[in-house]
């Protein structure tokens, strides 16, 4: 008997894109002012529904780049991160921002460490720091810093107290990226269960499971999901976007055709070179080899029904598919079907045999394509 399958979600998450907070807080990142505009105005084109910027209280660039990025008339709605203090919220709305992301740590690790405050006060100083943010049309979201080390029982408390203050949204946050996805979809549904509101999840990838605890928050009922590009952040960052529109367009490309995914590529690329890294050889839709076949198997299949091997269909994302050829795990199919790419005609035993001299010399030495070309011209009809 085949397992049951969860049914997809009746729901649309949006993206909340947060690059530019907390993709600012990678190791190599430092962006100018005129890059935070570029990157913004390239996810806003791209249709991400809410991006993200670092709190006003940081810096001065913070604030001007708020006011500035606030100002440039973009579909996606801005939204800053800030601290749960009166003062944080007015200087957000004073630069423009359309939304207040305010956050405060819940775990008795981080009340300890940061702030000391208990939940009793910590449910006081949210309900007076919202009560001012509702007096101007900003969205309002409150954010449990390391759910994932906070008492579920408590977690709910925060929750339903700040629900029932009338905001917008509440935050999930597992802040050390400590959560697995079972935990995380018992988390969400606990909160759904309780909460009216809309819910936002923020997860870190420091034990590999970033767009799976993503898609488990998704499942369970979150609407709004953090990304990066590249999945960029503190320590090992968080989900990144094209692994979130990839994990989507998996299940049904329907989920992400609101999306101008063919520009998913140089959305990357840009960030890779301000940040200064190669995009992950293992990044999904846009790393180098995502739509690369090379074992025998593998290629036969594929060049007779592209769907066999893949899931995702590279054309869509304004991607190529690649077969490679020059190497010893090659099979006749794919030398059959280069050598058409070349203008030229290889039968079943040509190419059999072209492709027998191609695996044993590639067993002694790397193979380049003019190598290929020549033992394909020598057995061509």
């Amino acid at each position: 008997m085949r397992p049951q399958l969860s049914a997809r979600p009746s729901h649309r998450a949006r993206i909340v894109d947060t690059t530019l907070r907390e993709g600012e807080q990678f190791a190599y990142a430092r962006f100018s002012s005129a890059e935070r505009r570029a990157i913004a105005q390239a996810l806003d084109s791209f249709g991400v529904e809410y991006i993200e910027l670092t709190s006003p209280a940081a810096s001065p660039h913070s604030r001007q780049d708020l006011a500035t990025i606030a100002a440039m008339g973009l579909r996606a709605r801005i939204l800053t991160h800030v601290r749960c203090h009166r003062d944080d919220v007015r200087l957000a709305i004073e630069h423009g921002a359309q939304g207040v992301n305010m956050l405060f740590a819940t775990s008795p690790k981080l009340r300890e460490a940061s702030h000391g405050r208990s939940i009793e006060q910590i449910i006081a100083e949210a309900r007076e720091v919202i009560a001012f943010a509702q007096q101007y049309d900003v969205e309002i979201r409150f954010s449990c810093e390391d759910a994932f080390r906070t008492d579920l029982d408590e977690l709910l408390r925060v929750y339903t107290a700040v629900d029932s203050f009338g905001v917008r949204r509440v935050g999930i946050a597992d802040t050390v990226g400590v959560a697995t996805p079972r935990q995380v979809y018992a988390v969400v549904s606990a909160v759904r269960a309780a909460v009216g509101c809309e819910i936002e999840w923020h997860g870190h990838n420091d034990g590999g499971c970033a767009v799976a605890n993503a898609f488990c928050a998704y499942e369970a009922g979150a609407t709004h999901i953090d990304v990066t590009v590249l999945g960029i952040g503190e320590r090992n960052g968080i989900a990144s976007l094209s692994g979130w529109i990839g994990r989507l367009a998996t299940l049904d490309p329907q989920l992400v055709a609101h999306y101008r995914v063919e520009q998913l590529v140089e959305l990357d690329r840009l960030v890779a070179e301000l940040v200064g890294v190669d995009i992950p050889f293992n990044q999904p839709i846009t790393a180098p080899t995502a739509f690369s076949h090379k074992a025998g198997l593998h290629t036969k299949a594929v060049l007779s029904d592209p769907s066999s091997y893949e899931v995702l269909d590279p054309t869509r994302f304004g991607r190529e598919r690649h077969v490679h050829v020059a190497h010893r795990l090659t099979g006749w199919h794919a030398i059959a079907e280069r050598a058409r790419q070349l203008g030229l005609v290889l039968g079943e035993t040509q190419a059999r045999r072209a492709a027998a001299q191609i695996k044993a010399l590639a067993d002694e030495r790397e193979l380049s394509d003019e190598d290929l070309e020549q033992i394909i011209l020598g057995f061509a009809e």
